[in-house]
């Protein structure tokens, strides 16, 4: 249960490795996950480290992988993911591995060049295949008109020449000159219009569209073009046409003008296409068979290059001693957990053949470790939500623990609901049993990764839920009469139960609860289903609520207050167990617990005889406070005003001096003082490490002297930090402005925990709502036309349910319960001031890489 209460108690150590063993023994260390290094060489610039060079070749190694990777992906191959992890290989097999990848990124670079050469004569000769037999098209066309005008002299319009001139005479025609090409689609309109404009109409453009997509040989789209023949006069024109479809990046291409020599170059060309289609298959199956071979190991090469540069990155933060045989680290490490270290490094000494050993020595220091809370897959969750508002000091206690029961608790108080229970905790329970089957998939979907990783939290919320749920007595807005209601409709007036035509023939009866109260009880467990009939249903369950979310409140900030006090006994603070704890809890159980006591009285000392005599609490409350009562008021139990009085006049004295030392006085100011006094002694001591005798230190390596202090024989610190001074009046300002903090705190958090009470109200009104102008519209119809209507409206109930009240609505509560965690419960105890443990681990490689 320590473990669990306050964070890992953590050493500093010093590492003194072989240059020959470092890199397998920081590779061991990676797999434990239990270290975290010091840079020691902070001021030295990334580029001027031991280890730069193969940190480079890492980077470049790891740019071969992704453009590997990015040749997969594109070739849709799925590649191996079996979920090995391999160890780090050993230095001498990354001159392996960069021949490996030199080699197949050079492959692959050829492969593409030729496929890509490959694709563009495709290309060529594909559109030089569709410019042929679209302009055979036009010329036939062209013979055909041709024929019919010399037939037909009154087709003299239709037949005017280019310029404006008869095209023929003496029965034979102008000669004129022709440009054919291919044109991407989109930029047909633009290339017409800026070809009337150039050439002054001067020319005749012919285009049609082709039909199939061609593929872009750089960029692999597939895009839509036309063929386009352009007839014009003269050199000049030709030019500017020439320019233009230049400038348009249209690609020309020779296109005879005889009918036999376009037919001999079709023929050519069909026959070049379809030898390219061949060398092309062939070239495309080379390049599958490689890339299927890579994605088989990929994955796995991906983490070696990792490792290896995890490594070298870990081993640029070391001291090198001056003789270069030795290197030496700093880290921080779990007190528990030093055996398993020194037989990690013991591993990688034998891995390494290094005959000397490594040596691993505890350090004392004035700095506060890092804090590091174990987990399980259970408890992560819940340890995030704490760390999400601050990483906890060092040893302070831990609200994890308790989380996993109050948050779950204070969410279904306002959630409370067994059918939206049953739908969260199914969800959760489907997530948790088909947990390795999504842990092996590796989604990457961040909604569902959240939803995953909170499985254990959305499974307690259900099932707590659920328990609210029967507390309420609420399933879908409706309640069960599994004990049967205490509630009969007796007549107050004849003592007599209400007859049927009475029943019928009224919209609205009240029950006297002195008649009609019949069951000699309350109902066994949760509320009466009667009152789920009843008009001032709302009146009633809000009065409940209301003051179990006061009582929930008033206990969770309590024992947040008690919690403190294991924190002071912890860090040996006596005087803010007198100074602090003591006065704490005296203001919130005077004011706030003896609220809950008269809460308590009220409900087992007042019953329906007593209605509308009954003391209000609130008003009752903001009396003891004013010390106003009036003559008719009611106490609420005997020697009610005489107790309080008591109780007012020792408020008046709290503030009065506390203690006593050496038969004088000691006031608050100088509990204040010892308080500061008495916390620095104990950092100052609390945190210090025995360890063996060193033969060498960071220092004398360097050749530096840092400040050091020492303790005793052969105990050494890091260099100490300069302690701040200590200052009484900016202590005293602070102390008074915690105490108005923690006064008014108490009030407001009090009234804050009435959201479990609004929410409540909300959620049961809403879901009472969506029922009643859905589902009760299809339920009020007869045979057969109900049934045909509850179909369309219960799926559109159901989808409301779960997306409005079990998604929106609980994320809501979800926000809220947050929030009561965070500020209300965790402020009386928690400082959240500490640095995250930060272990060397090959678990979560994604810092080593880079993209490009």
């Amino acid at each position: 249960m320590g473990a669990l209460l306050r964070s890992e108690e953590m050493t500093l150590c010093q590492l003194f490795l072989q240059s020959e063993a470092a890199y397998t023994c920081v590779s061991e260390l990676g797999e434990l996950g239990l270290v975290q290094f010091r840079d020691l060489n902070p001021d030295v610039n990334a580029f001027q480290r031991k280890f730069v060079n193969e940190v480079r070749r890492c980077d470049e190694m790891e740019r071969k992988l992704r453009f590997l990777e990015k040749e997969i992906k594109k070739d849709g191959i799925p590649m191996l993911d079996t979920g090995d992890n391999p160890d780090a290989p050993a230095p001498r097999e990354m001159i392996d591995l960069e021949a490996t990848f030199e080699k197949l990124e050079n492959e692959m670079k050829e492969v593409n060049a030729n496929s890509e050469a490959l694709k563009r004569n495709f290309l060529e000769l594909t559109e030089l295949k569709h410019i042929l037999r679209k302009t055979q098209t036009f010329f036939e066309e062209a013979e055909i008109h041709h024929t019919q005008a010399i037939h037909d002299p009154s087709l003299t319009d239709e037949t005017m020449g280019l310029l404006g001139e008869e095209p023929y005479r003496s029965g034979q025609a102008l000669k004129l000159g022709f440009v054919a090409g291919v044109i991407l689609r989109e930029k047909i309109p633009a290339f017409e219009k800026m070809l009337w404009r150039v050439c002054r109409g001067n020319v005749f453009l012919r285009q049609t569209e082709i039909v199939n997509p061609l593929e872009d040989p750089v960029t692999g789209d597939q895009v839509y073009k036309s063929v386009f023949i352009i007839f014009f006069q003269g050199d000049q024109l030709k030019s500017r046409v020439k320019k233009i479809c230049e400038g348009f990046r249209a690609t020309l291409y020779p296109c005879p003008e005889t009918p036999a020599e376009r037919r001999e170059m079709a023929i050519g060309v069909m026959t070049r296409i379809e030898d390219l289609n061949t060398v092309l298959g062939q070239t495309q199956d080379h390049r599958h068979r490689v890339l299927v071979a890579a994605a088989r190991n990929i994955k796995v090469w991906f983490i070696k290059v990792r490792k290896i540069k995890a490594i070298y990155y870990t081993l640029n933060q070391f001291n090198i001693e001056s003789s270069q045989k030795c290197l030496i680290a700093e880290c921080w490490c779990p007190v528990e957990d030093l055996d398993r270290i020194q037989q990690a490094l013991r591993r990688g000494t034998e891995r390494s053949g290094s005959s000397v050993p490594s040596i691993l020595n505890k350090m004392g220091t004035k700095q506060t470790p890092p804090t590091y809370n174990r987990t399980n897959k259970f408890t992560e969750a819940f340890q995030a939500i704490v760390d999400s508002y601050g990483v906890s000091t060092y040893r302070e206690i831990n609200p994890a623990p308790f989380t996993i029961i109050s948050f779950p608790f204070l969410f279904a108080v306002m959630f409370g609901d067994i059918g939206h229970g049953m739908i969260m905790a199914i969800f959760g329970i489907f997530l948790i049993i088909r947990e390795k089957y999504f842990m092996a998939k590796k989604i990457e979907d961040e909604i569902f990764a959240t939803f995953f990783g909170g499985r254990y939290i959305i499974t307690l919320m259900g099932l707590f839920s659920i328990y609210t749920g029967f507390l309420y007595n609420d399933v879908f807005s409706k309640s069960l009469n599994v004990f049967g209601s205490s509630w009969f409709p007796i007549d107050p007036q004849t003592n007599k139960g209400y007859t049927s035509a009475t029943l019928h023939g009224s919209t609205n009866l009240q029950l006297d609860p002195n008649t009609s109260y019949v069951g000699g009880g309350p109902y066994p467990f949760g509320l009466d289903p009667i009152w789920q009939m009843s008009s001032n249903k709302i009146t009633a369950t809000n009065s409940l609520k209301m003051k179990l979310s006061v009582i929930f409140g008033v206990t969770q900030m309590l024992f947040g207050v008690i919690l403190s006090l294991l924190n002071h006994r912890h860090f040996k603070n006596k005087l803010n167990i007198i100074c602090e704890f003591i006065p704490q809890v005296i203001f919130m159980c005077s004011i706030f617990g003896y609220l809950c006591i008269l809460v308590f009285y009220k409900w087992t000392h007042f019953t329906v005889s007593d209605l509308g005599k009954d003391p209000n609490l609130l008003i009752g409350l903001i009396n003891m406070f004013l010390m106003q009562r009036k003559k008719t008021d009611v106490p609420m139990y005997p020697g009610q005003y005489g107790f309080e009085k008591h109780q007012h006049r020792f408020g008046q004295h709290h503030y009065q001096p506390v203690a006593t030392q050496n038969g004088n006085l000691i006031d608050d100011e100088e509990c204040i003082y010892h308080d500061e006094f008495d916390s620095k002694h104990t950092d100052d001591n609390e945190e210090e490490f025995k360890h063996h005798q060193l033969s060498v230190n960071s220092g004398d390596v360097l050749g530096h002297d840092p400040e050091v202090n020492h303790h005793g024989d052969g105990d050494l610190l890091t260099p100490a930090e300069p302690e701040e001074e200590f200052d009484f009046g900016d202590t005293f300002i602070h102390q008074s402005i915690h105490t108005i903090e923690y006064c008014l705190g108490c009030i407001s958090h009090t009234a804050s925990y009435l959201r479990l009470w609004a929410l409540s109200l909300a959620h049961a009104q809403l879901s009472e709502v969506l029922w009643s102008m859905v589902m009760q519209i299809g339920l009020n119809f007869a045979f057969p036309v109900g049934v045909f209507l509850l179909v369309p409206l219960f799926a559109f109930w159901a989808g409301a349910t779960v997306v409005v009240l079990v998604l929106m609505e609980g994320m809501s509560a979800f926000l809220h319960t947050l929030r009561l965690h965070w500020v209300e419960f965790q402020s009386k105890f928690y400082k959240g001031e500490g640095e995250k443990f930060q272990p060397f681990t090959f678990e979560d490689l994604s810092q080593y890489s880079v993209e490009d």
